[in-house]
């Protein structure tokens, strides 16, 4: 009785609210603690209150799905359907942040497109930070204005799948919904130019061309004596250069000699360990191989032994059983 949709409620989308839930995550809810120790009786006005204590948002967590406070909560207006004038206080709730997330859930869970682009997008103003409880069970920072935009956009938020709504083009090209004005165009008229400062721009360039032209020549100028005194500088050099090269290849000839006899070496080392390694491994293969011819042998002896005991057992008693039979018939 107490998980049962009201009497007075309406069908949404064609069906029961409550089905708007999927089933798995609709029955977590109805085995949570809160569903039954905070959600049982609630009612329009005490809803408010239970709304009040959220601290964020989310939809299930945890390996065994467990659903958070604010889904409970939506399932409990789901349940009880309250009027849309209380979903709209909801929304325009500026005290309470979480308050106002959990009515513009609800109303894009069970409104028309025209109603939730009508009263989400003014949201989009709300810079507030929320706390959001991803299903890993720890909490992520989000922007209500991002939150309302995945409302808006995304197919699913807080685990919920979202009932589809018509593109806002669509409305607008049907004439029932105004164009979106965006609040960022004054901003953005206000950086422009007008006609009078592109016509100054135009003209500034022309008459002081001359003051622009000068000091390319007298960079040219310097750059041809830097050439100059470079080209001098460096005819006397040369000879140093040369010597400085030359040992420099003499060094790398050494170098290279030197890791040359290195890897050599390296070589050399590992092909006599690899050796080594190989005259040990077939050692221990011919004493594996002995040990085992060795078991074998002492195996057949002690079988010998006992076939030898068990015979001379047997031998035994057929004596004793003739001598017993011959004392009888004498």
């Amino acid at each position: 009785m107490a998980n049962r949709t009201v009497k007075e409620a309406k069908n949404v989308h064609g069906t029961n609210p409550q089905y708007l839930i999927e089933k798995i995550i609709r029955s977590r809810i109805y085995d949570s603690k809160y569903w039954k120790e905070q959600c049982f009786a609630l009612t329009a006005e005490l809803l408010v209150d239970k709304a009040m204590e959220l601290r964020f948002v989310g939809g299930v967590y945890g390996g065994n799905i467990k659903p958070t406070q604010f889904l409970c909560l939506t399932l409990k207006m789901l349940q009880i359907q309250p009027e849309k004038d209380i979903v709209v206080e909801f929304i325009k709730n500026e005290e309470f942040k979480y308050v106002r997330a959990l009515g513009a859930f609800y109303l894009r869970l069970t409104g028309a497109a025209l109603d939730c682009y009508k009263y989400l997008e003014p949201l989009y103003i709300d810079n507030r930070k929320l706390r959001r409880q991803n299903r890993a069970g720890q909490f992520e920072i989000v922007y209500m204005d991002e939150y309302i935009d995945e409302l808006l956009r995304n197919d699913r938020v807080c685990d919920i799948i979202l009932p589809r709504i018509q593109k806002r083009s669509i409305l607008e090209e049907n004439n029932e919904i105004e164009p979106k004005v965006s609040v960022l165009d004054e901003d953005l008229d206000d950086e422009l130019p007008s006609d009078e400062e592109k016509a100054d721009e135009t003209n500034r360039p022309k008459e002081n061309s001359t003051a622009v032209r000068r000091p390319r020549r007298v960079r040219s100028k310097s750059r041809s004596r830097s050439r100059e005194r470079e080209r001098r500088s460096g005819q006397g050099n040369n000879a140093r250069s040369r010597d400085y090269y030359d040992e420099l290849e003499d060094y790398d000839r050494q170098r290279n000699r030197v890791r040359n006899r290195d890897t050599h070496n390296e070589d050399y080392d590992r092909r006599q360990n690899s050796g080594r390694q190989d005259r040990e491994r077939e050692r221990q293969d011919r004493d594996s191989i002995r040990e085992r011819e060795r078991d074998g042998d002492r195996d057949r002896r002690d079988r010998e032994r006992d076939r030898e005991r068990d015979r001379g057992r047997h031998d035994q008693r057929e004596r004793d059983s003739r001598g017993e039979r011959d004392r009888r018939r004498y």
